[in-house]
């Protein structure tokens, strides 16, 4: 994967933020009525969060590197860097205004979700550093279009290090909507969901995809 789609995660965790914000907005605003502990518990929280958004991206990118070494290098190659930037192309339409570009894939995980939720309720109701980081990292296992289509990405890195790395980008884009979620949201949130903004980063998430497609043909061209 070029360096150009961290960026690209990023600005997609950036950008995808008011969708975070409503699948974890409950469970922030938990967080925020910690009086002096607040900030340490959301720094905990989304330290979790992020944690397992990089833990899934390893293994993610370590089932690349094994797909290419059963399947051969050049073919298997080209269908992850396909995959990588098909899922691209979907949140650069998520971003465009294509809600449901990105709605199939959260159905693949609500079967693991089932089984990490009950373990939530023993951090709940969050009053501690030592509760909220655990419970961000259950928590970073929740159902998501987004963190999905992310770690579709990091598959195609083929590397257990740069699909952590691939997802850590992503995760810290979305790091300050949840941060400031309740605090400062209301500014953040409105800037992000200007339609100009939006449809400027959707486009250039776009022309990210669109441009590694062109970088497939090149690979395909010299087999």
């Amino acid at each position: 994967m070029p360096d150009s789609g961290y960026f690209a995660l990023f600005l997609v965790g950036l950008l995808g933020g008011t969708h975070c914000v409503g699948m974890c907005g409950g469970i922030v605003g938990a967080l925020s009525m910690g009086g002096q502990a607040r900030w340490s518990m959301h720094l905990a929280y989304n330290g979790g969060r992020i944690l397992s958004y990089a833990a899934a991206g390893a293994i993610a990118g370590a089932l690349g590197a094994a797909s290419m070494g059963l399947e051969g290098q050049v073919p298997a190659r080209l269908i992850l860097y396909f995959v990588a930037n098909l899922m691209l192309v979907a949140m650069g339409l998520y971003l465009l205004g294509v809600t449901k570009a990105l709605a199939f894939t959260e159905r693949a995980g609500q079967s693991l979700w089932r089984r990490l939720q009950p373990l939530t309720r023993r951090f709940l109701p969050v009053r501690s550093v030592a509760q909220a980081f655990p419970l961000g990292v259950l928590w970073g296992w929740l159902p998501c279009g987004l963190v999905y289509s992310a770690l579709a990405t990091a598959l195609s890195t083929g590397s257990a290090g740069r699909g952590a790395l691939t997802m850590l980008a992503f995760g810290l884009g979305t790091l300050p909507n949840l941060l400031l979620a309740g605090i400062v949201l209301a500014r953040l949130n409105g800037f992000v969901r200007r339609p100009i903004v939006r449809t400027l980063s959707g486009l250039l998430v776009l022309g990210f995809g669109l441009y590694g497609f062109l970088g497939l043909m090149r690979l395909s061209g010299g087999l």
